[in-house]
């Protein structure tokens, strides 16, 4: 029973990403302003979730011996992180017949999926040492996880107009965290250490600033909605720092 409600705390989390797929079932006129919005709102998400969460959270783990090992161990990690996530964009790139758009999409899915994974475990380890705690973390989780999961879910509806498309790739993105979860469990437990899950917080910060600077910011632009961009971004900057303080 002890690993029932760390198991339940990491589901909630993971599946409150599907909120993010709402907007979805309504009729937007203004179509090109709400896209810009969405994608600004999910950038300032991302890149304060990992400017503010994942590298602080990852820093004190590092387990270097000097501070120049440290700045390397970092810089080695969160390089790694933006030639992923270069390299899966190139080769999703070669796709033919699908929109920038889609593809920012399929983007967000990727990285979000890799965001989650770790976030699953830490919720579960959390959860299971300290039911408050984990309380806590899946509440800010939650908040921050409902704008990734539109992140996926307005690219891939408005460049395919599938809803079950955009449910499909968020629900994926979202069952990775309960599937951390079930990993911390079956198999990692007796061998997780702080410095493996500093490595994939430093490695999925990478992955979701470059994402985010240099597809998510672009794509945003490309719509012509400048002071849409300030308001999504604004707004994703308030949600991230409610996120936070609810730890």
């Amino acid at each position: 029973m002890e690993i029932i409600w760390p198991f339940i705390i990491s589901s909630i989390a993971g599946l409150s990403t599907l909120i993010g797929c709402i907007p979805i079932f309504f009729n937007i006129k203004r179509v090109d302003e709400f896209i810009t919005f969405s994608i600004s709102l999910s950038l300032s998400v991302m890149i304060m979730i990992s400017l503010f969460d994942l590298i602080p959270s990852s820093l004190p783990y590092i387990g270097s011996s000097s501070i120049l090992g440290d700045i390397l161990f970092f810089t080695l990690f969160f390089s790694l992180g933006i030639f992923l996530i270069n390299l899966i964009n190139h080769f999703i790139q070669k796709e033919k017949g699908s929109s920038t758009l889609y593809k920012v999409g399929i983007l967000s899915f990727i990285a979000l999926l890799l965001h989650n994974l770790p976030e699953g475990i830490l919720t579960f380890m959390s959860t299971y040492k300290d039911f408050e705690l984990g309380v806590s973390l899946c509440i800010a989780i939650a908040l921050h996880n409902i704008p990734e999961g539109i992140s996926i879910a307005i690219p891939i509806y408005y460049a395919k107009k599938s809803r079950w498309e955009a449910i499909k790739c968020v629900f994926i993105s979202a069952l990775s965290e309960p599937l951390g979860a079930l990993l911390a469990f079956l198999i990692l437990k007796n061998y997780i250490t702080n410095q493996m899950i500093s490595i994939f917080l430093i490695l999925v910060a990478g992955i979701m600033i470059s994402l985010s600077i240099n597809k998510l910011f672009p794509e945003a632009l490309s719509y012509n909605k400048n002071k849409y961009i300030i308001y999504g971004m604004i707004t994703g900057i308030i949600v991230t720092i409610i996120s936070l303080f609810a730890i």
